[in-house]
């Protein structure tokens, strides 16, 4: 990440990785949400953050792969397409549970930050 924290408008964070938004005349889009997890860092518009999220949360409609595996949760053994159509990213059980918790904070906190804007 190039500069430092207070370029940046920190949306949500977890354990896994951060969302924020780069402030005004640092960045180009500033429209843009900047998701970044593991070693990757994603820059998404308002619907390819909701699209991404809908792919998500498909990944929870199928069972992990090898139920009688011991290592199942931790297996990546999931690919998770993502708004780049020519990126995929092979994850864990867990690290989906993780990028799902990260991505749908980032959007109820857009959400609410909209909502209180609209009131003030």
């Amino acid at each position: 990440m190039q500069g430092d924290l207070d370029d940046i408008n920190t949306i949500y964070y977890n354990d896994f990785g951060i969302a924020f938004q780069w402030k005004q005349g640092r960045a180009k889009y500033t429209n843009k949400v900047q998701l970044v997890f593991r070693h990757t860092g994603l820059f998404l518009t308002s619907s390819e953050l909701h699209a991404f999220s809908k792919t998500v949360s498909k990944t929870f409609e199928n069972p992990p792969l090898c139920n009688d595996c011991k290592d199942n949760k931790e297996c990546k053994s999931l690919l998770i397409n993502t708004p780049a159509h020519q990126v995929s990213f092979a994850m864990s059980y867990d690290e989906v549970e993780q990028l799902n918790d990260l991505i749908e904070g980032t959007l109820f906190q857009l959400n609410l930050d909209d909502m209180l804007g609209k009131i003030i």
